[in-house]
């Protein structure tokens, strides 16, 4: 427990830390870039290809903590397997509040909530949740470290 409440500081401390922390050279990616990151992902959903979606999150490293899973998914395997069951519902993403976060060069936060609109047993519906993205750049290239989605925990109408 106390590791948790070390953890959970600690990356307190960092998320109030300013943009100006940045290594002397280092540049900040733009809010735009990282908003840009769930565009991205919400295209791949569109791909229908779990594999494809599970490919954007880092790899080693990844975590996935799903909206409809109790299963904390910590491998592109795990990842993807989330996947196949969560596009059978057809999700197309629209961010609702989007809270963006610039940690330093290579490090962005994005939380909020969406809204994705489903089709289940062929009837049309939408899912509220609330989110966080913490994305990593590897490679030169950005990722998915870490994303937590959430059910909300009270009904409430979804703004498009």
């Amino acid at each position: 427990m106390k590791t948790f409440a070390f953890s959970t500081l600690l990356l307190a401390v960092i998320a109030a830390a300013p943009a100006t922390s940045l290594a002397k050279g280092a540049s900040a990616p733009s809010k735009a870039l990282i908003a840009q990151q769930f565009q991205i992902w919400d295209a791949a959903l569109q791909t229908d290809s779990a594999v494809k979606v599970a490919a954007l999150y880092c790899d080693p490293g990844g975590v996935l903590l799903p909206t409809v899973s109790n299963q904390v998914r910590t491998t592109p395997a795990e990842i993807a397997d989330y996947f196949e069951h969560f596009l059978q519902l057809k999700p197309k993403g629209t961010i609702n509040e989007s809270y963006i976060r610039i940690l330093g060069p290579d490090t962005a936060i994005n939380s909020g909530i969406y809204t994705f609109d489903v089709t289940q047993n062929r009837k049309p519906g939408e899912v509220q949740a609330r989110y966080t993205f913490v994305y990593q750049k590897m490679n030169g290239k950005w990722c998915i470290m870490d994303h937590h989605s959430s059910a909300m925990p009270e009904s409430t109408p979804a703004s498009h």
